[in-house]
């Protein structure tokens, strides 16, 4: 009894009648609109995880750090995936590495274990520096990834709802004109399935900006808290491992 009594609630708000009523045009368009409302909660949910993830492994991570030893979770071949403050860590060390030239050596020690001995020269730290910036980016790109998904469904659906609006109009307007009588029962049910387009282009695209606005800001947050690791793993890297003046 109790799901009969909300069917006859759903049909009596008239979204039923309004979508019995809606030419093909409008029924397209509302499948339109109901796969871009798939996509953007779909996005939110990924990257909704994806943030939370990120956030957790990167305080795992920065909890192993200690001052003076930092390449200790490099050395010890740790691993946090998910986390780009990790990401930028690991490319460092690895093109610290690089530049330090170490000869391989069969049976001898992993290069990672030879961190405390290393000292480089200043166009190394440069190199690795680079290196930093070009995974920042990288990463900040990683973040980013499938919000334009998002900003597309939260500006593009309601326009995409009056499109449908507008069409289902002009065709109950070219119903009347070609019967050549304009009546209120005649209008109302072309009107009627022409309006759904526009809320459902409301529904979907609600959630997805406020859901993009959110997202944007723990993104953007998140970036500078990776930007200033970045430039503490320099001066860190700096401190450890350049060569002093002779």
């Amino acid at each position: 009894m109790e799901s009969l009594g909300l069917v006859n609630c759903f049909a009596a708000g008239g979204l039923v009648y309004a979508f019995e009523k809606a030419t093909l045009a409008s029924k397209l368009i509302l499948f339109l609109l109901l796969l871009a409302s798939s996509l953007s909660w779909t996005v939110i949910f990924v990257k909704f995880g994806q943030l939370r993830f990120a956030r957790r492994q990167t305080q795992r991570f920065l909890e192993r750090l200690r001052p003076g030893s930092w390449y200790v979770p490099y050395a010890n071949r740790e691993r946090f995936p998910g986390s780009p403050e990790h990401a930028v860590y690991a490319v460092a060390f690895q093109e610290l590495l690089h530049q330090a030239h170490f000869p391989s050596v069969v049976g001898g020690p992993p290069p990672e274990k030879l961190l405390p001995d290393i000292l480089v020269k200043p166009p190394a730290v440069k190199a690795v520096q680079g290196a930093i910036e070009r995974e920042l980016g990288i990463q900040g790109l990683f973040l980013e990834e499938q919000m334009v998904l998002l900003a597309t469904a939260a500006s593009g659906a309601p326009f995409l709802g009056l499109l449908g609006t507008v069409w289902g109009v002009m065709d109950a307007f070219s119903d009347i004109a070609i019967v050549g009588k304009a009546s209120l029962a005649a209008m109302a049910p072309g009107v009627s399935g022409s309006l759904i387009c526009t809320v459902t282009g409301l529904l979907v695209a609600i959630p997805a900006l406020f859901a993009y606005n959110f997202l944007i800001a723990t993104i953007r947050s998140h970036t500078i808290r990776m930007e200033n690791f970045a430039a503490e793993l320099q001066s860190e890297l700096e401190r450890s491992f350049l060569e002093p003046d002779s």
